[in-house]
């Protein structure tokens, strides 16, 4: 059985944590990341159909879909992905307590093994298993936090990172709208737009990454600035096409 809990822990225990701990704790991260695919997202839409030769109306109307349609997937994602996280690990939790239920004098033993492990004294090791023991949900809660990397009892939320998804992105999608919901039908403004925020996005994910700013801001201007020229001539060559 202690086989089985290690293979177990061994197999999912880091991902989980390390999931938890970037939804739950490291917010700031994935929201400059949402921001930044909403942003190269929308911009390359708004180029595609300028570049066609679209209207204000139409590229709004593109823009504004593109905005809703990216938030909306990014939001269901998230929250499923969180969702199915938090079932994996309760499951996993699960096990542990009927583990405890059923082996208790075993799991105290591992427990004391893990606290020796971490170079408490024997004697320690002991005395602390035995009283975290005495509580079932204690014990439950550091069974879980050792092997799994989790702590029950602050999951994050689907909702929340659902939310959190659908905001950030919805931020970045609708920077290079402004110019246009402004009345100002001008697709070299709109570009402008999102050329300054992918710089200061992606200057801000390096310094987050503790990276000089220059060269994150180059680096997602320049892959942002990729994505946008394709689609602006595919754009081109589907006017052209129809014209």
């Amino acid at each position: 059985m202690a086989t089985e809990k290690r293979a177990r822990t061994d197999k999912h225990g880091p991902d989980h944590g390390h999931h938890h701990r970037d939804v739950s704790g490291g917010w700031l991260r994935p929201a400059v990341f949402g921001a930044m695919d909403g942003l190269v997202t929308n911009v390359s839409l708004i180029a595609g159909v300028g570049g066609g030769g679209g209207s204000a109306h139409t590229i709004v109307l593109t823009g504004l879909a593109g905005l809703a349609a990216g938030a909306g997937s990014m939001a269901a994602g998230e929250y499923v992905s969180v969702s199915s996280q938090n079932e994996l690990v309760q499951a996993e939790v699960n096990k542990e307590r009927i583990e405890l239920e059923n082996n208790a004098a075993a799991e105290q033993a591992e427990l004391a093994g893990m606290f020796r492990a971490r170079g408490v004294s024997a004697a320690t090791a002991r005395q602390a298993a035995a009283e975290i023991s005495a509580h079932p949900e204690k014990a439950l809660a550091v069974h879980a936090l050792e092997e799994l990397g989790v702590d029950p009892g602050e999951l994050p939320s689907p909702v929340v990172a659902a939310g959190a998804s659908l905001a950030s992105f919805a931020v970045g999608a609708i920077i290079p709208l402004i110019p246009y919901l402004a009345g100002l039908d001008v697709l070299a403004v709109a570009l402008g737009f999102g050329a300054v925020a992918a710089i200061a996005g992606g200057g801000l994910v390096a310094r987050l990454t503790d990276r000089p700013f220059w060269r994150g801001a180059a680096r997602q201007l320049i892959l942002g600035a990729f994505a946008v020229g394709i689609t602006y001539l595919i754009g081109r060559a589907v006017g052209y096409a129809a014209g």
